[in-house]
């Protein structure tokens, strides 16, 4: 009677899953970011994403070697990590930079944990991070986008005249904020602009439609939940609100928080990561509002115009302290105390 029964070690799933198919989903839910960073800002998006993906593999691989284990490569996790980091980076960056942050990605920020499953940060944003922290300038640079002006010049940061060609839509409302300048002025146009792309930013920040099909397509297939985006942009709206209602002379409209930056990459690419973020749908909405609220704070309070690759490390860390928090309950009992 027992012939027929199967036993294995968990996770026990219902459907087929594999690392390397969720992998392949991701990267296709991520090619029409992909497409529209082409679109907008040409041959440097493409070679841009090229150096980091070829960047990420080759790291891994040679990782691998020294290490003596065999190759991860088939999982194509390093490929995501690529076009993560990518899609997080200036148009205009150097490539020798962008090789920088491929190699810290995956040596520091996955293979020193043990690789994929051990590591407890997000890779792509480790290597995003020390890029910003190495390389200031140079990650705050900005292109106006060739739909404006074919040659792609830097961004004017005193242009009066057109908020497209301005620093980012960020920029423009932490510079509201420190001046005490009226925010609303540019912010029609400049949710218009985030929302197809034709605004300046990192390659990943430019469209929100294209991140939104991209993220519709990952929830569709399953491949994640809606409670960390959710969580993740409803945090961002109400701190948003809170600070757009308490004045809305010098903070900008919530909803361009959410379609500008990296809010968008963040909710549904980034936080979402299944090695780095909880196992529970509990600690999943509360890691998500975790990621939404601090990246609010810094984008209002803080120094810097954007928060989400500090948010999501901060959240990252504490993500095993949530887990012990809200325990998953064994199949047939309650989790032991």
């Amino acid at each position: 009677m027992f012939k027929d029964l199967r036993v294995s070690c968990s996770p026990h799933i219902s459907h087929r899953l594999s690392t390397r198919s969720v992998m392949i989903d991701v990267i296709i839910g991520l090619a029409p970011a992909m497409v529209a960073a082409g679109y907008y800002f040409r041959v440097q998006a493409i070679v841009l994403i090229a150096t980091c993906v070829i960047t990420c593999v080759v790291t891994e691989g040679l990782c691998n070697l020294i290490r003596r284990k065999p190759s991860s490569l088939d999982d194509f996790s390093a490929v995501v990590t690529g076009l993560i980091l990518a899609l997080s980076l200036p148009p205009k960056l150097p490539v020798w930079t962008a090789v920088i942050g491929g190699v810290f990605s995956i040596a520091v920020g996955k293979m020193v944990f043990g690789g994929l499953g051990a590591n407890i940060f997000n890779p792509a944003m480790v290597g995003r991070t020390f890029l910003s922290a190495s390389f200031g300038v140079l990650m705050t640079t900005w292109t106006v986008p060739a739909t404006i002006d074919p040659a792609m010049p830097a961004v004017a940061q005193g242009n009066t005249l057109n908020a497209r060609t301005q620093a980012t839509p960020l920029a423009w409302s932490k510079l509201a904020i420190k001046n005490r300048l009226g925010a609303d002025i540019y912010s029609e146009q400049q949710i218009q602009g985030a929302f197809t792309g034709s605004v300046g930013g990192c390659l990943g920040e430019t469209s929100a439609i294209a991140i939104l099909i991209g993220g519709l397509y990952l929830l569709i297939r399953r491949t994640i939940s809606f409670h960390i985006p959710l969580a993740v942009l409803g945090a961002a709206f109400v701190f948003g609100g809170i600070a757009y209602l308490i004045d809305s002379y010098v903070y900008v409209q919530p909803f361009l928080h959410l379609v500008s930056g990296g809010m968008l990459l963040c909710a549904f690419f980034i936080a979402t990561d299944p090695v780095t973020a909880p196992l529970t749908r509990r600690g999943m909405w509360l890691f998500g509002i975790g990621v939404g609220a601090v990246t609010m704070l810094i984008r209002i309070v803080g120094e810097y115009p954007e928060g989400v690759m500090f948010s999501v490390l901060l959240m990252n860390a504490v993500t095993p302290l949530i887990d012990r928090l809200f325990k998953c309950v064994p199949a047939g009992g309650k989790p032991s105390v």
